[in-house]
């Protein structure tokens, strides 16, 4: 990353930063995913209509695929394989299950810059710097959403996908978010083309050698979110 790079970077960063703290929950369950959706249309109509704070709400899913608004039919290659859920979110097909940390993330833009381009670089950067203190080096690519690694093991160009990111933005309140890949089943992934991107794989932590638990990537994602973000308050696990 050139000065000139970094500078930018930095920039869209210091837009997002809050100095009241953005609450922060996990849940241990799995969620069903149409109960996701609801809450976090429920907390995002009262951030945009001052009644409600952010939240940031850390779960897992059972398997599912999701359609973001720009998913084309062609990139379902199983319908049958599990339950799919036509989101409101941007991008293509995308996976959960067991073993991703999804992070959903209801941010209010208003007193983060309104600037939709610079949370998402945020949220790229918050997966970015979480990654790396397990020792990956992963990047975003300007041609192509998620985060990636490279793969030399797999041949000199290979890269594979490690966490994806889709927002929805209303009111300047956000929803939708990230999920990393710990440790899911990646098989599940055949079922679609992932995010429509058919040249490049997927993978995870556990898959890259890293034996990382969930709580300790949970972690990771607090620090690194304050670090970026701003504080958090955090609320007890929900069952």
């Amino acid at each position: 990353m050139t000065s000139t790079d970094r500078n930018a970077l930095s920039a869209s960063l210091t837009k997002l930063r809050s100095f009241s703290p953005a609450r922060w929950q996990r849940t241990c369950a799995l969620v069903d995913y149409a109960a996701a959706q609801a809450r976090m249309r429920a907390v995002s109509q009262a951030i945009a209509s001052d009644e409600g704070r952010e939240l940031v709400w850390l779960v897992e899913h059972p398997p599912l695929y999701t359609a973001g608004t720009s998913a084309r039919p062609c990139d379902l290659l199983d319908a049958d394989r599990f339950p799919v859920f036509t989101t409101g979110r941007g991008g293509q097909y995308t996976y959960h299950g067991p073993g991703q940390r999804v992070a959903y993330v209801m941010l209010d833009l208003r007193r983060r810059g309104r600037d939709v381009r610079a949370c998402i670089t945020g949220l790229e950067q918050w997966i970015i710097e979480t990654l790396a203190v397990f020792g990956i080096e992963a990047a975003r690519r300007e041609d192509r959403v998620g985060v990636w690694v490279n793969r030399p093991d797999k041949g000199a160009d290979r890269e594979d996908k490690i966490a994806a990111i889709g927002l929805r933005v209303s009111r300047w309140a956000t929803r939708h978010g990230i999920a990393i890949n710990l440790n899911p089943d990646l098989s599940h992934y055949s079922g679609i083309v992932p995010c429509g991107i058919r040249d490049h794989g997927v993978t995870s932590l556990h898959d890259l050698g890293k034996e990382v638990s969930m709580e300790e990537l949970d972690a990771a994602l607090m620090e690194t979110f304050i670090s970026i973000f701003g504080p958090v308050e955090v609320l007890e696990d929900a069952s």
